[in-house]
């Protein structure tokens, strides 16, 4: 399942459109740049991946990567819609960031997470975290990681409630990162 592009109904072209019963999850479109780049202007999301809000130039970058992924890798973050509403939630999914994750982790694909601080803490990352794992599963299973701070203790309790356990902590950049794989 590759692509490259959304319709101008906004669906994906690979069709690729997962549901919850809250929420619709799909490949990043054109649309979902801007209040993605909002939400990582929001001090209480940004406070344990960089602590900084991102400039827009940043955000732009992220958007371009989440959305390669897609069209280079075949998976990647997928979008985040409140059914109800049809709201921006946040992104969650699956990355190959090629980035170190310690001699333990095994794995180079991460599973990732961010939503938006009026959406924290009502079950929605782990709705559309067993939807993306069961979805990326069934494209073949592999071993996968994430990294989470030390000190974000709801991320740490969803990466467990997802099934990754902990191998490792990094220490750098001012802060321990727990790694945990599954």
């Amino acid at each position: 399942m590759r692509g490259n592009g959304a319709r101008d109904d906004g669906v994906y072209r690979d069709g690729i459109l997962l549901e919850t019963p809250r929420l619709r999850l799909r490949p990043p479109v054109a649309a979902d740049f801007e209040p993605m780049r909002q939400m990582f202007c929001d001090p209480q999301v940004v406070t344990h991946i960089g602590g900084s809000p991102l400039s827009r130039a940043e955000a732009w970058g992220r958007f371009q990567r989440d959305v390669g992924h897609w069209a280079l890798e075949g998976f990647g973050q997928f979008t985040l819609l409140e059914k109800s509403s049809g709201r921006y939630v946040g992104k969650l999914g699956h990355a190959k960031f090629l980035r170190d994750l310690g001699p333990k982790a095994g794995a180079e694909i991460e599973m990732t997470w961010t939503l938006a601080s009026g959406f924290h803490g009502q079950g929605y990352a782990a709705e559309a975290g067993q939807a993306a794992l069961a979805w990326f599963d069934a494209q073949g299973p592999r071993r996968t990681a994430c990294i989470v701070a030390e000190a974000n203790l709801p991320s740490l309790r969803l990466a467990e409630r997802l099934g990754y356990r902990e191998v490792d902590r990094l220490s750098g950049d001012g802060c321990t990162r727990v790694v945990l794989v599954r």
